[in-house]
């Protein structure tokens, strides 16, 4: 009985070591194709942080000026205009970065999807930054 508790704990402490290394497909890269997974992956990561930054953003707003909605709904005006201006502004750059690479190919979408997730990663800390008064 007690080798099975002590087993029991190791296949538990082996199990939070494993979740805690959860692989990615960015995990060992070396091909071109693992690239652009890995790219993939990065933007959906990225794009899924930056909706989270800026719902939080939201969030706060509503507790900083808690009752008094023409201030949240201003500000929150404000920030749903600015993420849009900034999307549109991201795109455009990212168009920019990607010119050289052929519409469609991997090593275009390689290169859109690695650009959109530096630029939503710089976001999403931005958002987090705001210390709105």
């Amino acid at each position: 009985m007690r080798s099975m508790v002590g087993l029991t704990l190791l296949l538990l402490a082996f199990g939070a070591v494993a979740e805690e290394e959860e692989s990615t497909p960015c995990d060992n890269v070396e091909t071109d194709q693992q690239t652009y997974e890995c790219a993939k992956y990065s933007r959906q990561t990225a794009e899924r942080e930056l909706d989270a930054a800026f719902n939080d953003q939201l969030e706060r707003i509503k507790e900083q000026y808690n009752g008094q909605t023409a201030q949240i709904d201003d500000l929150s005006r404000r920030l749903r205009d600015a993420q849009a201006l900034w999307k549109q502004l991201r795109d455009a750059d990212c168009k920019v970065e990607t010119f050289a690479e052929k519409p469609g190919s991997k090593a275009f979408e390689t290169a859109q999807n690695t650009c959109l997730a530096q630029r939503s990663d710089d976001r999403s800390e931005y958002l987090q930054s705001l210390g709105l008064q």
